[in-house]
């Protein structure tokens, strides 16, 4: 109702500019002003039909194509009526604060009755025609939106504007799904303090998906320093810390092997040789049948029967 009796004022000034500036009608002045009626006797259909044969006629002007957005959002049709504001916004921008108050409006009512597409693709059309527009308390709704539909790198800016206005009474659950949108589009640094802070939230019995969680990002972390040619000391010790919570959290298991084999490397790397050689034993202990075993043993071996050597190394063990 907010929406049609606002769009009603903008057509009825729209239709008066069309009477003081024509004379004689053409043929798609003719088709406008039967779809203004139309419009103003709440015949919505009808007047889309005469505002888009006036579009075929040649009516390419800004304040013809508004009518036809302005109709289409009457009818709650979204998408259409987004791709006319913006087609109306770039022939005359004086129509863009029409064209974002019925696309935000639009997007509430979608909101209202529970249809996120809808209200995802009003606010995304409001948003292209002004950039940095805000998003009221819509954040969250287009957070899991995009979330769901597995868009991870779209839902984290909403996540973290819902996160502001909520501040520290953020809910255990939004904080989980935060997380899990950052491990999505790879970003384990950011997605871990998300998952400590959930786990922080939550009794002992409900960490075991995030705990889960935790280990894999904490070694995935420190398996890429490993692989970086330019690593220094310190990054060497934050991958040891980060292998050392996979360890302690005992998650996930089926790596846990990996996550020894990487700590005796980590430890070789930094020059504590005998803590590596500690390290390498715990891999049988973690899984004895595995592909593991053996490099590990080897790597022990090599260590056990060359010390004295490390410091011709640079402070490797091997």
């Amino acid at each position: 109702m907010r929406l049609k009796n606002s769009i009603h004022a903008v057509v009825a000034s729209l239709a008066w500019g069309l009477v003081v500036a024509c004379g004689q009608d053409t043929t798609e002045q003719t088709s406008v002003r039967r779809g203004d009626q139309a419009f103003a006797e709440g015949k919505y259909d009808a007047a889309l039909a005469e505002y888009r044969l006036a579009v075929r006629q040649g009516a390419d002007d800004a304040a013809t194509l508004a009518r036809v957005a302005h109709t289409y959002a009457v009818l709650n049709r979204v998408d259409d009526a987004g791709a006319f504001y913006v087609d109306a916004t770039a022939k005359d921008s004086s129509f863009q604060d029409q064209a974002v108050s019925a696309l935000m409006v639009m997007a509430k009512d979608a909101r209202a009755r529970q249809d996120r597409f809808a209200m995802a693709s009003a606010v995304e059309t409001a948003m292209r025609l002004r950039p940095g527009l805000g998003v009221s308390d819509m954040s969250l709704d287009l957070a899991r939106h995009y979330f769901q539909n597995g868009e991870y790198g779209r839902a984290l800016p909403f996540y973290q504007k819902a996160l502001a206005e909520v501040g520290d009474s953020a809910t255990s659950e939004i904080v989980f799904e935060v997380g899990q949108a950052y491990e999505e589009v790879g970003d384990c640094r950011h997605a871990l303090l998300y998952f400590e802070r959930f786990r922080q939230m939550v009794r002992p019995w409900q960490r075991g998906e995030v705990d889960w969680y935790i280990g894999t990002c904490a070694f995935n972390m420190a398996r890429d320093v490993r692989t970086t040619h330019d690593r220094t000391e310190e990054d060497l010790q934050a991958a040891l810390a980060n292998i050392d919570r996979t360890l302690e959290l005992g998650e996930p298991r089926n790596i846990q092997a990996q996550a020894w084999f990487e700590k005796g490397n980590i430890l070789s790397d930094l020059g504590e040789c005998q803590a590596a050689m500690d390290a390498y034993a715990r891999v049988r202990t973690a899984d004895a049948a595995g592909s593991l075993v053996d490099r590990a043993q080897s790597l022990f071996d090599e260590i056990r029967f060359g010390r004295g050597l490390e410091d011709l190394r640079g402070g490797r063990c091997r």
